[in-house]
């Protein structure tokens, strides 16, 4: 006998279901064996604990922090932790000037590189360069190393000799007249081992400083250009003006307006010296360091230069992320780093387990009361739900760095309330049509299509609710949301692909489609009426007291309250006129 449609949908769809679970756990478990994936998912700082690292303004003499460049590095910080994938860390404000993250686990060294460096860009223009005295022959760059902007080849020039004797106050940030001779007897004592621990200059005054392989030192200019001008920045590999892909990496980042015109202006000056000129050349200065020092071959007018160097890809992608979510107002630097332990504990996350499985064991009651052996189903797909959402946590923990918070926990929780609302809309639909008098093959079909409306509409406010507090909020409720969004897909997805199959399977079984008293889907008790072959009638008005009709009334609605009343007083007035 062959298998009817909604029987062959229902494998279908427990087939779908079935290689969606088995290709999460055959990844997982691949990624466990050759890789760093662990079946067990990584907790949060509450619940693990982790590294608090405490960062310091770096203040010019007579500087202060204000509030509001404390909640910009606050708002920045907590988006280059973010970016490199840490999740559930914290990131606030201790005292009235330092910053403290504190970060689930033990971060790598590119996490707290992201954290640590100030990302402080600057465009200075090039006074003087001269090659550091602790420089070897074998370490000297090859002179034909290139960066470029807007398309523009800018090559290093050879290496000047200072020809001009400051006599006058300097006119533009180009001027000689900057390099007084005592400037200029600090560069020249100038050691580029020492540059760690060199004080950045004020943005108003020269600067002495060397490039970051401390090869080259430099007499640079005031700043001309700020980083915090900036509106965006990616890496990627530079292309000649050929479009042929050179190797090397570089950063690409795009300024404002205002970037765009004092990039403009300083390339327009610095356009006008020759090429032999160190002046010709502008420093792009991170954090103190020259990163790149390229000639000016064209006025750069777009806004849209490339940094390149010696950059590897990895460090394009940080030097990008630290640019992109925007430089730091101010300086900071790493005050202490420790270890600490987790804030709530194992007691409390085996106290959330707990309850969670006080809550699961209480649907499962109800189920069972309320739907008789029907209520196993919900059983079984709370099982299967749990399994799915265990292994995308376990795979969001293992590919995007995500960690399981105490809050995150309390999110599973609520999810199992609102996963079993599914299926008790589901078979409540079913128990209607059943009223209807239609069989329990048809009422399955005729109650999934009222119940999916209903379903969807449900799950849709659940997950734009979790959508706005996962944009909106920072932290623990993030943790929160990003589980119930996760539960309500995963709902969906079972009660889709599990449950309406399962009850199609068992509409063709006796025990069910006869409507035995134990299968929570008996007509008798729900208020229909045999009328032979496998049909059933609502019943009307009646003034049988049976407990079937007494289970109709008390589950009809207003309207057919209402629409019942109205007939029998239809009835009675017929009556009347005949007796009459």
């Amino acid at each position: 006998m062959a298998r009817t449609t909604p029987v062959k949908n229902a494998w279908r769809a427990i087939v779908w279901l079935t290689a969606l679970t088995v290709g999460l756990t055959v990844l997982i478990g691949a990624g466990s064996m050759f890789g760093s994936a662990s079946w067990a998912p990584k907790l949060a700082l509450d619940l693990e604990g982790g590294t608090q690292i405490v960062l310091a303004p770096q203040l010019e003499s007579g500087q202060t922090v204000t509030g509001e460049q404390l909640t910009q590095a606050v708002s920045i910080i907590r988006d280059r932790v973010d970016a490199s994938g840490v999740a559930e860390a914290e990131v606030t404000t201790q005292g009235a000037s330092n910053v403290v993250v504190s970060i689930p686990g033990i971060p790598d060294e590119e996490t707290l590189k992201r954290i640590q460096s100030s990302a402080k860009l600057e465009f200075r223009p090039v006074l003087y360069t001269d090659v550091a005295p602790t420089a070897t022959a074998t370490e000297t760059p090859d002179p034909t190393d290139t960066a470029t902007a807007d398309g523009e080849t800018a090559t290093p020039t050879p290496e000047p000799t200072l020809a001009t004797t400051p006599t006058a106050v300097p006119t533009d940030a180009s001027d000689l007249n900057w390099i007084t001779e005592a400037l200029f007897d600090d560069f020249t004592n100038f050691d580029c081992a020492s540059l760690d621990n060199f004080s950045v200059a004020p943005a108003a005054e020269p600067l002495i400083t060397c490039d970051s392989d401390g090869l080259y030192k430099y007499i640079l200019g005031p700043v001309e250009v700020e980083g915090s001008t900036i509106t965006d920045a990616s890496s990627g590999l530079v292309t000649s003006s050929q479009g042929v892909s050179t190797g090397q990496w570089g950063v690409f980042p795009t300024f404002n307006a205002e970037g765009t015109a004092d990039v403009a202006e300083m390339t327009t000056r610095l356009f006008g010296f020759d090429e032999t000129d160190p002046r010709n050349r502008f420093g792009i200065v991170l954090d103190g360091q020259v990163i790149s020092a390229p000639t000016t071959q064209g006025i750069i007018t777009g806004g849209n230069p490339q940094i390149s160097g010696s950059f590897t890809q990895e460090s394009a992608e940080i030097l990008a992320d630290q640019l992109k979510f925007g430089a730091l107002p101010i300086g900071f630097e790493v005050q202490s780093s420790e270890n600490i332990s987790a804030t709530l504990g194992s007691n409390q996350l085996n106290s959330g387990l707990i309850a969670g499985l006080i809550g699961l064991l209480l649907v499962v009651i109800y189920s069972l009361f309320q739907y008789r052996l029907l209520g196993l189903v919900t059983v079984a797909s709370l099982i299967v739900a749990g399994v799915l959402t265990y292994l995308v946590i376990a795979y969001l923990s293992w590919r995007h760095g995500y960690r399981l918070s105490l809050a995150g926990v309390a999110g599973l929780i609520v999810a199992i309330g609102f996963t079993a609302d599914s299926f008790i809309v589901y078979f409540e639909r079913i128990r209607d049509e059943l009223r209807d008098g239609r069989s329990l093959t048809g009422a399955v079909e005729a109650g999934w299509k009222r119940a999916l409306r209903t379903i969807f509409a449900a799950k849709a406010v659940n997950l734009l609710s979790a959508v706005v507090l996962f944009v909106l909020a920072v932290g623990n409720v993030r943790g929160f949301a990003l589980t119930l969004g996760i539960t309500t897909v995963i709902d969906v997805l079972v009660v889709v692909l599990f449950t309406h199959p399962v009850l199609q399977l068992l509409a063709t079984t006796r025990f069910f489609s006869s409507g035995h008293r134990l299968s929570g889907l008996d007509p008798n008790a729900l208020g229909a009426i045999y009328r032979g072959r496998a049909q059933f009638r609502t019943p009307v008005a009646s003034k049988n007291k049976t407990g079937a009709s007494r289970e109709a009334a008390r589950r009809q609605t207003i309207a057919e309250r209402k629409a019942a009343e109205l007939t029998g007083t239809s009835s009675d007035a017929s009556s009347d006129g005949k007796d009459s």
